[in-house]
């Protein structure tokens, strides 16, 4: 069966999002600055269609998740704060099944990216994403929410953490509302960079 990941850029104080996140702010304000390390690696400026770009084990770290999934699982809050800013052309290239009250038809847009719009829980929108993914991963983008549901659920195999060296005070916490019940992980690779350090967990 095909792995679940999730990878989050988040602060040292845990958020993954700045204060007053939404479609004005889709990172929150000042949340632009925990996903500065990958703007200029190779792997990423070629998925937004430009050249050139950094190389080197972070491209590399970068590269690796890309390649793997082959569907999205995201929560609507998140969809809904980067529908405009992603545009005609998201940057999925693949199916992504929004967990949502909302139901609606899919949404095509270009490049490959196809919203699916699923009203019936989480764990519904997995089994249709790994239907979606045949033979490879799934993405789960989050937000934070989603993240967490998924982890208490025990439906989550791999979380790929990139810590940046900020305080950010404020917005949306990675970790918070996970209860007392104990969750064990185990790190498979750490790679320092110029502007994060990149942990990488599987769940025991």
């Amino acid at each position: 069966m095909s792995d679940v990941i999730a990878q989050l850029s988040m602060s040292l104080d845990g958020y993954v999002a700045g204060p007053g996140s939404g479609r004005e702010h889709p990172l929150g304000i000042g949340g632009e600055r925990l996903h500065r390390w990958v703007f200029g690696l190779r792997s990423w400026r070629a998925g937004q269609g430009l050249e050139g770009g950094r190389g080197g084990p972070e491209d590399e770290l970068l590269a690796d998740w890309i390649a793997r999934p082959g569907a999205v699982v995201m929560g609507h809050g998140m969809y809904v704060t980067g529908e405009l800013p992603w545009g005609d052309d998201p940057p999925f290239h693949m199916p992504v099944h929004v967990v949502t009250h909302h139901p609606r038809e899919p949404l095509v847009k270009q490049g490959g990216t196809t919203f699916h719009f699923v009203t019936q829980g989480p764990g519904h929108a997995l089994a249709l994403a790994r239907e979606a993914a045949g033979d490879k991963d799934v993405s789960l983008a989050g937000g934070a929410d989603l993240v967490q549901q998924f982890i208490r659920a025990g439906w989550l195999d791999e979380l790929w953490l990139h810590v940046v060296p900020v305080f950010v005070g404020g917005g949306r916490r990675l970790f918070d509302g996970l209860g007392d019940q104990p969750v064990e992980w185990r790190p498979t690779q750490v790679l320092d960079g110029p502007e994060a350090t990149h942990i990488r967990l599987r769940a025991v």
